[in-house]
């Protein structure tokens, strides 16, 4: 089967989860609330609230209220925001780009230090280099979102402001103050370089490193133990004994020969943790006044914006979707013998 042939098949795979995933959040917005509540003011009559009903299709029988949602969805239409007095569209436009910078970050952060760590574990096994990095992970792994996030902003903030040391920023994604910033992709260090302003590039980075690590930690912690884990069952191979006996440098054989079969398994949780990063941007950028969709949605939640709730969580979605679909084709790269059938 061809590569294009491959790719429109899992496409075509994915509607059905992804009608599934319109389903549930149809359903949800009926478990949540009365969708016309968002509407209602102290001041509403009645007949507003009926009219409201019939503008919006909300007066037809349930069956055609999912298709005129489904229309809306696939038309562009997903409603408007009120915590946001936006249409939703126009949120997500503005605030995903900052959500993705942030997400991109973090992964890239976990990816550089996380490989190198479980590999390091692994070729230390039960010795000190292994001790600290199975600790490392541990933590990674047990430690809430929220509570390393306000470690970070207490220590590396406060603690290092009130010691007089350069602290880095609380929150945010830039020196609005100080720095004038006219968006044009909307990923302020891409326009930063299209501008060519190094000053705006080195303070949006330096904004991005507290809410960075604390969102790619966790990943930082699973992927390691990942890569330790697939290291050492590829060590045991007969191919690697092979390579040693033929006199190969241990570096030429742990990069060259393990390496690649060990990051089949750890390509597949890379994939899933970068839509995972979505879900944990809530907190994150809730903490560190991130100005992207997990803020957005903590502010729907606590307003109970239907649409709003229903756009995020379709968005995951779509990103958990399309992570899957590239995890597999990078696995036919890693591996020859995977073919796509």
């Amino acid at each position: 089967m061809k590569l294009r042939d491959y790719v429109i098949r899992r496409i075509l795979l994915a509607i059905p989860v992804v009608f599934g995933v319109l389903a549930i959040t149809f359903v949800l917005s009926y478990v949540m609330g009365d969708p016309v509540g968002i509407y209602i003011q102290e001041r509403t009559s009645e007949e507003q609230v009926e009219a409201i009903r019939r503008l919006h299709g909300l007066d037809r029988p349930l069956y055609e209220q999912f298709f005129f949602y489904l229309r809306d969805i696939f038309s562009g239409d997903w409603g408007y925001s009120v915590s946001a007095r936006l249409p939703v569209t126009e949120v997500v436009a503005t605030r995903l780009p900052a959500t993705i910078e942030l997400s991109i970050f973090a992964i890239i952060f976990a990816i550089i230090v996380g490989i190198p760590l479980g590999i390091l574990s692994a070729t230390k096994k039960d010795r000190w280099p292994d001790h600290i990095t199975r600790v490392v992970a541990l933590a990674g792994v047990s430690m809430p979102i929220f509570w390393f996030a306000l470690m970070l902003k207490y220590v590396f903030f406060f603690q290092f402001y009130q010691a007089g040391l350069p602290a880095l920023p609380e929150g945010g994604r830039y020196t609005f103050t100080v720095l004038p910033y006219t968006p044009i992709t909307g990923f302020l260090l891409i326009d930063s370089l299209i501008t060519l302003n190094p000053i705006l590039f080195m303070d949006g980075l330096t904004h991005l490193i507290l809410p960075g690590f604390a969102l790619g930690y966790l990943t930082l912690a699973i992927i390691t133990r990942m890569m330790r884990s697939s290291m050492l069952e590829v060590m045991k191979e007969d191919y690697i004994t092979l390579a040693r006996s033929k006199g190969l440098r241990e570096r030429v054989v742990i990069y060259k020969h393990a390496l690649r079969n060990a990051m089949i398994p750890t390509v597949t949780v890379i994939g899933l943790a970068f839509g995972g990063l979505m879900s944990g941007a809530v907190l994150t950028e809730t903490i560190f006044s991130w100005p992207g969709l997990g803020r957005w949605s903590t502010r729907a939640i606590l307003n109970s914006d239907i649409p709003s709730i229903n756009a995020f969580t379709l968005l995951v979605a779509f990103i958990f979707v399309g992570a899957n679909l590239i995890v597999d084709l990078i696995y036919g790269t890693l591996d020859p013998r995977i073919r796509y059938g």
